[in-house]
């Protein structure tokens, strides 16, 4: 079947430290000042990194999951008839102490959280699960629309969390990966590294048929999407951006957009070395010489590293910052970084003078997401 429907955004919910809801997450990103802080949620003795972007009181995964699908449901005007038949595709890593456990295991499943999501929320259609890594939530996004176009399925609710935890806190402080000296610098001279995030969030997508049965407001489209992978290393990207690339590429092509029709960047860059430099090398094979003139942030460097759902808070952002007509700020910039010759957004807020955005994620092992949205 050819696809046909046009993919639409029609409610959100997010909490990240910056607060709960969608207001707090663009108050906060537009005003560039970082959530990072002291971690109290546990031990960070003898750690080498001891902050993170925190939320002070949170409940388990579950239940700010729960909390976000609903929300979101709610703003998206979804009814009992109209949740009855929506799928959810969720994306998170979970644990021990986030999970429930089903009756007859003895360790908690992600799948088994899917379902409990879904009962709890009164979503009967179907459930998927992605635990690939920081590009699991957007690879969902993707997934979810591609079916909707398709028309397989009408609508979709999208759900994403991470709650910074010790197991993956450990994990990435003993492999170096998290900034020593506090702060995350994307694309800047001196940057040493990425800090974690909480972050967890839902939207709703629906097809254009369904949302205006619904006389549903339209707050985005999904109008593209691409993956690509370029298998270079277990754990850093291709120099030459390739793999990130050619997804950019391919969110253009379903799209029907060339390069000079989008006016926004919101990058994956973590403020590794290596990460933002062949983000930096992909924007520049795709966009030319306006890839200098092209504007950029990743707000990574303000609310931090949600890992799985990393790619649903950044969407949102996206999402709000041409809805609102300002661009957010990238934190920490200490100077140019010759290997990243892009127009990076610092200081200030920019005027969004564009319609159509992107938002990149990649993950370890060489994967690459990038969504296309439109707010015309």
């Amino acid at each position: 079947m050819a696809e046909r429907e046009t993919v639409r955004i029609t409610g959100t919910h997010a909490l990240s430290a910056l607060g709960r809801g969608a207001d707090a997450l663009l108050s906060g990103v537009l005003s560039g000042t970082p959530a990072f802080g002291p971690v109290r949620r546990f031990d960070t003795a003898g750690r080498r990194v001891t902050v993170a972007a925190t939320l002070p009181e949170v409940g388990t995964l579950a239940a700010e999951l729960t909390d976000a699908i609903d929300a979101a449901a709610r703003a998206a005007g979804l009814g009992r008839a109209d949740r009855a038949g929506c799928a959810l595709f969720l994306a998170t890593h979970g644990g021990p102490h986030s999970l429930p456990v089903p009756q007859g295991r003895d360790e908690p499943t992600v799948p088994a959280l899917a379902g409990h999501l879904a009962a709890r929320c009164g979503l009967g259609g179907p459930t998927r699960v992605y635990t690939t890594a920081c590009v699991s939530a957007s690879t969902a996004v993707a997934d979810a629309a591609a079916l909707i176009r398709r028309g397989d399925l009408d609508r979709v609710v999208v759900a994403a969390g991470y709650l910074v935890e010790p197991d993956q806190y450990a994990l990435f402080d003993a492999g170096r990966a998290l900034a020593a000296d506090g702060a995350v610098r994307p694309f800047s001279a001196g940057r040493t590294g990425l800090l974690l995030g909480d972050g967890v969030a839902a939207v709703v997508l629906e097809s254009a048929g369904a949302a205006a049965r619904r006389d549903a407001e339209t707050l985005a489209t999904v109008a593209g999407w691409g993956r690509a992978g370029d298998a270079y290393h277990p754990c850093q990207p291709h120099p030459d951006g390739t793999g990130l690339a050619r997804a950019v590429e391919a969110a253009l092509r379903r799209g029907g957009l060339p390069p000079d029709a989008v006016g926004y960047v919101n990058a994956n860059a973590t403020g590794t070395p290596f990460s933002d430099a062949s983000e930096a090398a992909a924007l520049t094979r795709v966009f030319g010489a306006d890839a200098g003139r092209l504007p950029v942030s990743s707000t990574k460097s303000v609310h931090g590293h949600a890992l799985e759902a990393s790619g649903l808070l950044e969407l949102l952002v996206t999402v709000l910052a041409l809805r609102h007509g300002k661009l957010p700020v990238t934190a920490g910039w200490l100077g140019c970084d010759p290997r990243c010759p892009l127009d990076v957004i610092r200081d200030a807020p920019r005027p969004a003078r564009t319609a159509h955005a992107l938002t990149l994620n990649a993950a370890f092992g060489g994967a690459n997401t990038a969504l296309l949205v439109s707010t015309s």
